[in-house]
């Protein structure tokens, strides 16, 4: 049976079963930032995530933007580095429209992929191309916009293939930005990790609102 949408509970749920599959992903995630970077992003995402899920199991929420916000700030102060600025500013950039909104559907997380993009390409200061989270997040968004009327778990699942086919065009990618960038043409042939995570938040997303959740990790 299809989600046409999720209340704000059900939201807060399914953040909270993502965030035990984003601390359940640490040792892959560890694995793809020592092959470009220095294979801290797997910790650092599990402890943002653990957070986050602390903070959400412990407290209500009347709407979206308020959900979102407490994560995107969960992630800033307890991740750490550029990672944890960048990811709590996509959760925190993509609530702008969802003030009082009660309802998660197709419409709402378009918005919120789009306006978190333009959030975190704002503060990152890069483009698709660079090799960084943004070429999974581009293509999800610009999705987002075209299946904004299905129900919401047809558009979870349409967004998270376009944001793992953009994780997997980094593999192409020459890295510009980052400690990547020294690694110039070395850097060919491995998946951006912050693309890798933008693929695994969204995925979880999927998994919880199609109800195909796999043991959590």
């Amino acid at each position: 049976m299809a989600t046409p949408s999720l209340t704000v509970h059900e939201t807060q749920e399914m953040l909270v079963y993502l965030c035990r599959q984003m601390v359940g992903y640490t040792e892959v995630l560890t694995e793809a930032d020592k092959a470009i970077g220095d294979g801290d992003h797997g910790i650092g995402m599990a402890r943002g995530f653990e957070a986050v899920r602390q903070k959400l199991e412990a407290g209500s929420f009347a709407a979206l933007d308020d959900l979102f916000k407490a994560a995107g700030m969960a992630l800033i102060t307890s991740t750490g580095g550029a990672s944890g600025i960048i990811f709590g500013t996509w959760f925190r950039g993509g609530a702008k429209r969802l003030g009082g909104v009660t309802v998660l559907d197709a419409q709402g997380l378009s918005a919120w992929l789009v306006d978190g993009l333009a959030a975190v390409k704002a503060r990152g200061k890069t483009q698709a191309g660079d090799k960084t989270m943004v070429d999974a997040l581009e293509p999800a968004a610009l999705t987002s916009v075209q299946v904004a009327s299905d129900p919401l778990d047809e558009a979870l699942a349409a967004v998270s293939e376009a944001a793992r086919t953009g994780m997997e065009a980094t593999k192409d990618m020459i890295a510009s930005v980052g400690r990547a960038k020294t690694l110039g043409e070395r850097s060919l042939g491995h998946p951006d990790p912050g693309a890798l995570s933008t693929y695994l938040i969204l995925k979880s997303m999927w998994d919880y609102a199609a109800g195909v959740q796999p043991p959590e990790r």
